[in-house]
């Protein structure tokens, strides 16, 4: 898949919203990406859902941090599954199967 620009709002406990914007070829890379710039410990409870817009084409996806920590920390089934959680561990600059808090 190739690169699109994603509009990320990650929405913590309170209700304070902070938006990305990102490049990534799939939904977790624009999370990895978004997180990462953020900056900051990761809470895998003190996020809403993670709202993911893609400009082209237009979509709009809601993931829940906890959904995204778990699939990090899943075994990839397929060469292309553990060289695209290989890399998002990259992004955010953790071992694969550590988990972020």
């Amino acid at each position: 898949m190739s690169e699109c620009h994603c509009r990320v709002t990650l929405t913590d406990i309170e209700g304070g919203s902070h938006i990305v914007e990102v490049k990534a070829s799939s939904l977790f890379e624009a999370i990895a990406r978004a997180l990462k710039l953020k900056g900051g410990s990761i809470a895998t409870d003190g996020f809403r859902p993670i709202k993911v817009l893609v400009f082209e084409p237009k979509k709009e996806h809601e993931v829940r941090l906890k959904d995204f920590m778990a699939w990090l920390d899943r075994q990839g089934r397929s060469p292309r599954e553990v060289i695209e959680r290989r890399k998002i561990s990259e992004i955010l600059g953790v071992a694969k199967n550590s988990r972020l808090h």
